[in-house]
């Protein structure tokens, strides 16, 4: 009668695996606790990132797509400090802005954006000062060129800003400040901006998106733009908003950067000492900021996926000393060394999925915390960091368990058989 030899196919094996982590919950948790610690870290990292860089995008489009930013210095997020040139550099002027609207036939609105400086920005309404206001003196087609709406009242006009009227639209945070609860009363009251009386117009709708809950426009103060220079004559610090005519947007782009260049003296073979910041580039920079800060995280889980590594290679090899005689009786009914290697590998592999598992159900469940616990930053799990997890927390056990396996492999089954 001929001994017929089991063969162990993959599911079998499997479910091998998944005994032997049941007959050891509690030592197999405390080896893969390095793997879970690590995918979780790279999944919450992520899916932070993703968050923030949707809210970034939902806000720029809301502003609008087709416009450009001029600044004499460089504009979006940034990890390192300006360079000294580039403080010195003179701020836009008024005529540059004239002579962008003059020159450029691809350009449809330009509206001079002056901030005011921060001694000349405190207001004040019936004792009650409000200081986080950021004051700017904008003409009437920056309303139109960043989509801004107003809740009530109205937003300031051609005849406010020809005649310097002491008028202003402030955004929502001010009102909530100098009216609380009674935000019915601030259009037509009388505060003081710099010591001079002024009278609200109109107040801001707040902005249906916005990065952690608030956009700059919440604390806004908007004046007239001649006004704004008579308030705060020293304030020289001034954006162009120009929005390009649909559809050209790159051909704007171009004429704006040789309007510029040509004004405040730029020879052929030196760079621009100013910034053009358009949507795609905002964009871009927030994700050259956030690959830097995914490859920090990656470092950090790294870690704990190499000390998850090393517990599943040391727990293997504990392992395959406990398991001495099964193997050897695997080997007398036939088995071959490729199927000791198959399953010493596959329980290593089923070791640490679990181990991805528990760590993107971790992450999962830390994201939905933190977007429950804080409403402001967003988080949005990325499926390809799901993925990404499951995937090298299985590689770790195929890389880890090779040692234990091939050990296991080449015991003399004779031996085997002797391990008491």
């Amino acid at each position: 009668m001929k001994l017929r030899v089991p063969k162990f196919v993959p599911v079998e094996i499997f479910r091998m695996a998944l005994d032997s982590l049941r007959a050891h919950k509690f030592r197999s948790f405390l080896t893969v606790l390095g793997i879970v610690i690590g995918v979780a870290v790279v999944i919450v990292i992520a899916s932070l990132l993703t968050g923030v860089r949707q809210s970034i995008v939902r806000v720029v489009e809301e502003f609008g797509t087709n416009n450009i930013y001029a600044f004499h210095l460089s504009t979006g997020p940034s990890l390192g400090p300006r360079d000294a040139s580039e403080r010195q550099r003179k701020p836009l002027t008024a005529e540059d802005g004239e002579a962008v609207a003059r020159s450029c036939p691809a350009v449809d609105i330009v509206a001079p954006d002056l901030f005011v400086s921060w001694r000349d920005s405190t207001i004040t309404y019936k004792g009650t000062t409000y200081k986080r206001g950021g004051v700017e003196g904008v003409t009437p087609g920056y309303a139109e060129a960043t989509n801004v709406s107003v809740r009530s009242g109205r937003f300031l006009s051609e005849a406010d800003d020809r005649e310097r009227r002491n008028v202003m639209v402030i955004g929502v945070n001010v009102v909530e400040a100098l009216f609380p609860g009674r935000e019915e009363m601030a259009v037509g009251a009388e505060v003081k901006l710099g010591g001079r009386p002024f009278e609200i117009i109109g107040v801001l709708e707040k902005r249906k998106n916005a990065i952690f809950g608030e956009n700059d426009e919440d604390n806004a103060i908007y004046i007239p733009f001649r006004t704004a220079r008579e308030v705060s004559p020293n304030s020289e610090y001034m954006m162009l908003v120009i929005r390009a005519r649909s559809g050209q947007l790159r051909e704007a782009l171009d004429q704006v950067e040789e309007v510029l260049r040509r004004r405040r003296g730029v020879k052929f073979d030196q760079p621009n000492n100013f910034d053009l910041g358009t949507a795609d580039r905002m964009v871009s920079q927030f994700d050259s900021i956030t690959a830097m800060i995914g490859i920090f995280g990656i470092a950090i889980s790294s870690v704990g996926l190499l000390v998850g590594g090393i517990g599943v290679m040391n727990i293997m090899l504990v392992s395959v000393t406990e398991r001495t005689q099964e193997i050897g009786v695997r080997k007398a009914l036939g088995a071959r060394r490729r199927d000791i290697v198959r399953q010493f590998l596959y329980e290593a592999m089923t070791l640490t999925a679990m181990g991805g598992i528990i760590g993107v159900i971790g992450a999962v469940a830390i994201s939905k915390l933190i977007a429950f616990l804080l409403p402001a930053l967003p988080a949005a799990v990325p499926a390809w960091a799901v993925i990404a997890g499951l995937v090298v927390s299985v590689f770790v056990g195929l890389v880890f368990g090779v040692l234990p396996a091939r050990k296991a492999s080449r015991l003399d089954p004779i031996e085997c058989l002797r391990y008491e």
